[in-house]
């Protein structure tokens, strides 16, 4: 029985290989958008993941930066500095804004940086030089491939325009940029004269930043201390809630095309050798056994997709960006496991109708002419 699932499923190669190639495809896009929702969120953080301060502070009631507003006044900064355990307290303001340049108008964060300050700024320059001067910005190397200005262009953030003078790199993502400006500019913007957005509180060596939080909060009123970790865990969390739905719609289109393609398979494999199906029931081959065999068959099918999925993925996926520097992809080894259940799944309902068709199936269609 196994010689003979074996032959009918590869005596007909072009259609083996066909559902094949249409089960990866679907597998592959699923793998793909997950890769580019992962790959999105991480980078949506990557600028409060590269400051790596041990405390973050900021308004009440806030505890993460993405899609945030916090506002805390001057004067709580000066006081943290003084608590024990804190070695250096760096000011940020921040606001989220469509900015205007080439042309083309995206979302973009926007930090503005104190006079000198190079802790709160950008980590990577690729070209030109950090911000001195007033209407400067530092803006990401993909934006400006993807907008074609360079160093000297102008950008426009509200009714303010601002030279570029340098580009960054890791800080640009599809959701959203990351753009540094002085402190004073984005002051004026927002008219938060006397208030930061947010706090970067680097703690004495052999302090623990938990306590230190906890001392913070304790010791100033009306605003949130967060740990480094705290912060990011909050942050990463708010950014994945955003397209988990499509990516959850994906998934679930994308089973039920691979199911629909591995049962129109199985079904013509059947179909195809009805005759060959009933004479061996004639012979006295039970259902049970042809029903595992077109049970194996879907398997094999669904394995080969799945194996063209993972090769795919490991070895064409992460070089998707060099084509395309927008995108940031992100390949999950739990994405992939759960795929592989998903194949599972897949396999066994894929094979539902063509083992129903068999269990149906006379043995005197045999010898029907």
């Amino acid at each position: 029985m196994f010689r003979w699932t074996w032959k009918s499923l590869f005596n007909q190669r072009g259609t083996l290989i066909g559902s094949a190639l249409g089960i990866a495809c679907t597998f592959i896009l699923v793998i793909f958008f997950d890769a580019v929702w992962r790959g999105e969120s991480i980078q949506v953080v990557s600028y409060p993941n590269h400051m790596k301060p041990d405390v973050w502070v900021m308004q009440s009631g806030v505890g993460n930066m993405h899609m945030a507003m916090s506002y805390v006044w001057d004067w709580k900064a000066d006081k943290i500095a003084e608590i024990p355990g804190v070695r250096k307290v760096t000011p940020i303001l921040y606001m989220n804004s469509v900015v205007k340049t080439g042309g083309h108008e995206m979302f973009a964060f926007i930090v503005g940086l104190t006079p000198n300050e190079k802790r709160a700024g950008p980590w990577k320059l690729t070209a030109g030089r950090h911000i001195k001067n007033s209407l400067e910005t530092v803006i990401p190397d993909v934006l400006s491939r993807i907008t074609n200005v360079s160093i000297g262009d102008k950008l426009r953030i509200t009714d303010k325009s601002f030279t570029i003078v340098g580009l960054s790199a890791e800080t640009y993502s599809s959701a959203n940029s990351v753009l540094f400006v002085p402190f004073s500019d984005l002051e004026d913007i927002l008219s938060s004269a006397g208030t930061y957005s947010y706090l970067l509180v680097d703690a004495e060596e052999g302090v623990d930043p938990k306590r230190l939080a906890e001392r913070i909060r304790n010791n100033v009123e009306k605003v949130n201390a967060l740990t480094h970790e705290e912060f990011i865990k909050n942050d990463l969390s708010m950014a994945k809630q955003m397209g988990v739905e499509i990516i959850i719609m994906m998934t679930v289109i994308s089973s039920a095309l691979a199911a629909l393609i591995v049962g129109f398979t199985s079904y013509s494999l059947v179909i195809r050798r009805r005759r060959e199906l009933a004479i061996i029931k004639a012979l006295g081959m039970g259902s049970v056994n042809i029903l595992i065999s077109v049970m194996i068959q879907s398997a094999i099918l669904v394995l080969i997709g799945f194996i063209i999925t993972v090769l795919f993925s490991f070895f064409v996926i992460p070089y998707i960006p060099l084509l395309l520097p927008q995108l940031t992809l992100s390949i999950s080894m739990n994405a992939i496991l759960q795929l592989g259940i998903i194949a599972l799944i897949v396999s066994i309902l894929g094979a539902l109708i063509p083992a129903w068709l068999v269990s149906r199936l006379d043995p005197a269609t045999a010898f029907h002419v």
